[in-house]
């Protein structure tokens, strides 16, 4: 599998930007802010309808405009399909597979399989629940596209059930009779949360049970000489939840265990406002021996398992009968010589591997292909993203040889990177 285009309009930092791809490895470098990152950011979001640094879809908008569009086309055993998908400031998604317009944007989901290495991934380890929960349903979103439409219809469904447990408490504390109708209402949401939620954690549990061997062998050759890494997921409803196996069979017996919870904690779940089991609150547990990962591992263990899980990941999408495309962000910077050449010889055989580096020194010599250059341009105030070079290094000399565009007189590669991590977080 390989992207062959890449078209965008509006999209963060490129008002507009035609990529003509090939399999093998292609290099996009440029200082930080420059929008280098964007590009990856685009692909995956055709790949999982989310982006992998922020939880909305606004910033994805180029400031002062009303829409961003991507445009893909993908190139698996042979088969094309283009997908076109525009992303509006307010409002929700369109999307079109080959022109034709389709009724759910998560149509789209399955036609690029995609793994994404990135300097956020350390949060995977270190960071808090919802990080690890994000994870687990990007790998759902791409190997069970139908089981993705289930996380989308129960996150509805706790937003509206939330808001009816707020308006129940302060029923209960006006006293009357609204609180009786309010709480039959609570019990038809109830059974929504149940089934949706029971879907949810049994594709969760179906996808862990599958990555985690992946997990382990990709830690122990990163690490050869650490402890044994291992995932488990981890249910807010149970630990009867946590040894079921997932997949169909399992989902009328989540169903129950979740349905059963609701009931037990529906007072205190009125008292607090908010919902207090679901699969919202469900957790994948990483351990290196008998410990947690998280607060016991060495800054360079929780690097190796970042990479493990993005590794797994892999190997998991290979498995399944897809050769996915490979995304690595500016991730050499951020691991020791060791780790770097691990990484490389890790992702060499991709079909496609795509890479971002602000300084091109960071990526190992073994690593060779197309090199684009990514600079900005300064107007009517706001800067904006340009190709500024397209050149081949050598695989036997490592020495460039220009095959594209030269570099544009215009563009201003002298401006300094944006300081602020927010903003760059914004247009990097």
């Amino acid at each position: 599998m390989f992207v062959r285009e890449l078209a965008l309009h509006d999209f963060r930092s490129w008002p507009r930007a035609e990529f003509t791809l090939t399999p093998g490895t292609t290099i996009f470098v440029g200082r930080n802010g420059f929008g280098k990152t964007n590009l990856l950011e685009s692909l995956f979001y055709v790949a999982t309808l989310r982006s992998h640094r922020v939880s909305s879809d606004r910033p994805l908008v180029r400031t002062g405009t009303d829409a961003a569009r991507v445009r893909a086309t993908v190139e698996n055993d042979g088969r094309e399909l283009t997908v076109d998908l525009t992303i509006p400031a307010q409002g929700a998604n369109k999307a079109t597979i080959n022109t034709r317009p389709v009724r759910r944007t998560r149509e789209v989901l399955g036609i690029l399989r995609a793994v994404l290495f990135a300097p956020e991934d350390l949060a995977l380890v270190r960071g808090e629940p919802g990080d690890r929960r994000r994870f687990l349903d990007e790998l759902v979103a791409q190997l069970r596209p139908v089981a993705a439409g289930a996380k989308a219809d129960y996150d509805r469904v706790l937003r509206q059930r939330s808001a009816l447990l707020k308006s129940a408490g302060a029923a209960l504390r006006r006293g009357g009779g609204q609180a009786d109708s309010i709480l039959s209402t609570l019990d038809a949401w109830d059974l929504q949360l149940a089934d949706l939620g029971a879907q949810v954690t049994a594709s969760r549990l179906a996808v862990v049970a599958q990555l985690a061997p992946f997990v382990t062998d990709a830690y122990a050759s990163i690490a050869p000489h650490s402890r044994p890494a291992r995932i488990a997921y981890r249910s807010a409803t149970g630990p009867e939840v946590d040894s079921d196996p997932g997949g169909e069979s399992s989902v009328e017996q989540i169903r129950e265990v979740l349905a059963a919870r609701l009931v037990e904690l529906r007072s205190k779940e009125i008292d607090r406002g908010m919902c207090l089991v679901g699969p919202h609150r469900d957790d994948l547990l990483l351990t290196l021996g008998d410990e947690p990962a998280k607060g016991f591992a060495s800054h360079g263990e929780s690097w190796s398992f970042a990479l493990a899980l993005r590794l797994g990941s892999v190997e998991l999408l290979r498995a399944d009968g897809v050769e996915p495309v490979i995304m690595l962000d500016d991730v050499f910077a951020e691991l020791d010589v060791k780790r770097r050449q691990l990484l490389a010889e890790s992702t060499a055989d991709a079909d496609q591997l795509l890479i971002t580096a602000a300084v091109a020194e960071d990526i190992p010599a073994s690593v060779v292909g197309r090199r684009i250059g990514v600079g900005v341009l300064e107007q009517d105030d706001l800067r904006h993203s340009v190709v500024t070079a397209d050149e081949a290094i050598g695989a036997e000399t490592g020495d460039p040889a220009a095959t594209g565009s030269p570099e544009p007189e215009s563009a201003e590669l002298g401006l300094p990177a944006r300081e602020s991590p927010e903003q760059e977080v914004d247009d990097d």
